[in-house]
Order: structure tokens, then sequence, then C-alpha cells
């Protein structure tokens, strides 16, 4: 699998925890419930990109609208708890993805996704809707592919097959699925973009791409709040997917 210099490049945000971690199926989760009262048999799955449930851009910022609209979100650490550190995003680090990769393939960390899931549908939860970042929107497709979600948002997705995967999802899913692009983006760029609007553009459940300007791939969760362009795009892909879940769930 590829990886682009962006997907391990950003900036660590400030923000307060508006949630807390708990076991799940035996697995740590961050959880947050919402100030209001909510369907207690819906919950939103949030999948991190490769720098985990305990980054704090995820944590707070991220986080912040979904609480206010309703939902219950759960952000499972399906990377074991091995994420990558923060600070493979300092200028100069050694980081090698490429390294850390074969230990966090679907082989190893589906099944800790499958095991929050089951543990969710064993306490009464009988509807999902996924959003994942970067890394985490090739499970997004996965779990519609499988039918586990009823809803699928995405953020500048890494590690999708086009058009194959995009082709499937017409042909097998009933999910409505939103994407937040943007234009500098290797993992998913203009052309792939275009190809989605052609294969999913008409498709009967639901289809949405929103397009950043000026922002580069990362910018939904670890772009740079002091650029306008970024800033407006990051709060731009938070509030089109909470009205997309607010419309579809």
């Amino acid at each position: 699998m590829s990886f682009c210099k962006d997907c391990v490049s950003g900036v660590t945000h400030e923000g307060n925890p508006e949630g807390k971690i708990v076991k799940i199926g035996g697995v740590d989760c961050y959880v947050a419930i919402p100030t209001v009262d909510y369907p207690k048999n819906k919950v939103v799955l949030f999948l991190t990109d490769i720098f985990g449930m305990t980054l704090p851009n995820s944590q707070a910022r991220t986080l912040s609208h979904p609480l206010q609209n309703g939902f219950k979100i759960v952000m499972p650490d399906y990377l074991n708890g091995d994420p990558v550190a923060a600070d493979a995003m300092n200028p100069g680090s050694t980081f090698d993805i490429q390294k850390w990769f074969p230990t966090h393939t679907q082989e190893q960390t589906r099944p800790t996704l499958d095991k929050v899931i089951a543990a969710l549908k064993a306490d009464g939860v009988t509807s999902f809707a996924a959003v994942g970042y970067c890394f985490g929107a090739r499970y997004v497709f996965d779990l519609a592919f499988d039918k586990v979600i009823s809803v699928s948002a995405v953020a500048h997705p890494s590690l999708l097959q086009v058009p194959a995967d995009l082709e499937k999802y017409a042909a097998e899913v009933k999910a409505p699925l939103l994407i937040n692009s943007c234009s500098v983006d290797q993992m998913f760029p203009p052309e792939a973009q275009a190809t989605a609007d052609k294969v999913l553009t008409g498709f009967a459940p639901g289809y949405k791409r929103e397009f950043f300007e000026g922002c580069t791939h990362g910018f939904a969760v670890r772009g740079d709040l002091s650029d306008p362009k970024v800033k407006a795009g990051k709060e731009g892909a938070f509030k089109a997917t909470v009205e997309w879940f607010l419309k579809y769930m």
C-alpha cells in the first residue's frame, strides 16, 4: 500500500476533550455522549487516521459539533494501542510509515473494530454511521460493503482502489456517501474525485462530494488552522459531515 508525505504531516491542535476513554468489547474507545437527549440505538463510529484516538485533534474539536447534535460518538482504538506518535509530524522526523503499516493492516486492525461493533450491538445499538479520515476511510468503505453501517462519510480518503471501490459501492451498497475532498491530495487526486462523481452521481441512496479549495490531504483533522482556507475547509468538512448524519441517520 502506498502513502504520501501528507499522510504523516500536519499540526497538533489545542482543545479540551469532551469525552472519556472506556472499554467496549475489551477495546479502549474514546466515547463522547451528547449533551442533549439522543437515540440510544444509534452510534457514529469515528475512524481515525494513523495518529489514532489519543491525538488531541480527534478528541477535542473533531467531536464538538456532533456532541451538540445528538449522536453518541465512539472512536475505537483499532490501531491496537500503537498509533503513530504525534511528533512524527514534526519537521525533520525520521518516522517511516512503510515500516509501521505492515503491523496495522486489515488483518490486524479489523478484528479489533469488529469486537467494538459486536459489543455495541449486544448493548442495543441497531444503527451505525461511520466517518473515516485518511487511513480510516478505507474502513468506512469496507463496513459499508459488509452492510454494517447505514450512513458513510469520509475525508481525504486513503488506500481506496479507484475506480473499483467506487464501482462496488455504487453497485452493492445502500448507505448514503459523503466525500470531503480537497485540491491537493495524492491519495485522492482530482482525477479520482472526478471518477467518484461520474460513478456515484445519481446514486439513489444519496451521494455528495464537498470540495475545499486551498486545502491539502489531511486538512480535516491535521490542517494548519492559521491558514484561513484550511481553517474554513476543516470547519466546512465537519459541518458537512454533521449535516449528512442528521439527514440520513
